[in-house]
């Protein structure tokens, strides 16, 4: 029953020892815990602090990727507009002179053919020529078989000649 019931020196003694510890404690323990326990607070209260502008200058930066990825399409959709420019100006020119060439060859060609036709027509007419002079030739030898057809028809050239 001894510990139940502690005697009147037992505790005496436990209030005394106690007193002792405590005032050693909140003289020498207590402030350099407590500094602790401040430095500790502030070092959260700061690293908050520098979350929080770290947070915003993320913010800041993104908005700035934004407005820089936003310049960078707008700059390659220019690029991609003059390239396309380019390219149509480039293609046009190509149109304009196939045209121009397709244009000289028809040229050419119409002059080739036109020139190919004078010549077959003058072929044509030469070989009509010797043909009828060949026609005429035999009809006159088979007709003029006689001097005295052919003194005949010499006359007779010689009248039409002399009307003319």
């Amino acid at each position: 029953m001894e510990l139940i019931n502690p005697g009147l020196g037992l505790f005496f003694w436990m209030v005394l020892v106690f007193g002792i510890v405590f005032f050693i404690l909140k003289k020498f323990v207590w402030p350099p815990i407590l500094q602790s326990l401040k430095d500790r607070e502030q070092h959260i209260e700061e690293s908050l602090q520098m979350a929080d502008a770290t947070r915003e200058e993320m913010k800041k930066l993104k908005l700035d990727n934004e407005v820089l990825l936003k310049e960078a399409k707008e700059e390659r959709e220019a690029m991609m507009n003059e390239a396309r420019k380019v390219r149509e100006k480039m293609l046009e020119e190509a149109r304009v002179k196939a045209t121009a060439e397709a244009e000289r060859i028809v040229e050419s060609a119409r002059q080739q053919i036109e020139n190919e036709r004078k010549a077959a027509i003058i072929d044509i007419k030469n070989q009509i020529a010797e043909i009828s002079i060949e026609v005429a030739e035999k009809i006159l030898r088979e007709k003029l078989q006689t001097p005295k057809d052919h003194e005949q028809y010499i006359q007779k050239l010689l009248d039409s000649k002399q009307l003319n």
